[in-house]
């Protein structure tokens, strides 16, 4: 059992012993296989095929799971190290945790948004990017520049996804419009109230290798979805007594998202895990 810490508190060794962890499964290629992982699985309403990473309900699971066994990996290396969450709700300062020169570094510099300081920054030497769609090797950031300017979440904004009692809703995608705390949270369009809201904002806010399906580019994306897991783990505890997840049952053929959404008890790819499988992770893992 271990235990996961708001990002400002880890103290100066922690931040180290992460980042050299970060930097070791970069080298030994692991981290690259991760990237291409998540890129390989975001599939969106639009295209064909099983959606288990985004825009469905196992968007929460399948990243519990993903997070559980990168940081296996760092852990392999340092036993010591464990996944640490940034509260981008109420930490909006962009020269504080998680963006100081000993962690993540800052935001990019103008024009071509490259990332100038921190172990991430292409000058250092440990950060090439090979994974992605453009040809950029360099880490960027770009933040709240994104589709003419984007700021982060705020507490409000979380409290509103965490106060509804329904895990989701059909059609279980992108479109619900009948309320649901994984879209909410996930941050797709909810009835009028179009726009990028939570998850997907954050993404946007970052920029750079964020905004796309190689996000795991950025070492931001697993601070970022380590928060959102942790979200999810106050979502549980508030509706305990509520369907934890859903659809419970495999949809019925003959509905348009019938093959395209994981039910309670089928399993996700690639992990061969059920999403009932990740509902609790306090035998793994807890939160300070």
């Amino acid at each position: 059992m271990h235990i996961r810490k708001n990002c400002k508190d880890l103290t100066a060794s922690e931040r180290k012993r992460l980042v050299d962890a970060l930097i070791t499964v970069k080298r030994k290629g692991v981290y690259d296989e991760y990237v291409r992982l998540h890129a390989q699985y975001f599939v969106a309403d639009g295209e064909g095929g099983k959606r288990h990473g985004h825009m469905a309900p196992s968007f929460l699971p399948w990243h519990r799971k993903m997070l559980v066994a990168f940081e296996d990996e760092l852990r392999k290396v340092d036993d010591s190290v464990t996944l640490p969450y940034w509260d981008w709700s109420r930490d909006h300062a962009p020269a504080a945790a998680p963006w100081t020169p000993d962690l993540l570094g800052g935001n990019g510099r103008e024009g071509d948004h490259q990332v100038m300081d921190g172990p991430f920054a292409y000058a250092a030497g440990n950060w090439p990017i090979t994974v992605q769609v453009t040809d950029d090797t360099f880490l960027m950031r770009d933040f709240g520049g994104w589709a003419n300017g984007v700021t982060l979440p705020t507490p409000d904004d979380v409290e509103e996804a965490l106060a509804d009692p329904r895990y989701d809703a059909y059609p279980y995608d992108s479109t619900v419009t009948t309320g649901g705390f994984r879209n909410r949270l996930e941050g797709w369009t909810l009835g009028a109230d179009v726009g990028w809201k939570l998850h997907n904002r954050v993404h946007a806010w970052v920029g750079g290798q964020m905004t796309g399906g190689s996000s795991p580019n950025d070492p931001v994306f697993w601070l970022h979805h380590t928060f959102i897991d942790l979200l999810w783990s106050r979502w549980q505890e508030r509706h305990a007594g509520r369907p934890q997840y859903e659809p419970s049952r495999p949809l019925p053929r003959g509905d348009a998202q019938y093959g395209r959404v994981v039910s309670l008890d089928e399993q996700m790819d690639p992990w061969r895990i059920t999403p009932r499988e990740m509902l609790d992770h306090g035998r793994l893992y807890q939160y300070a």
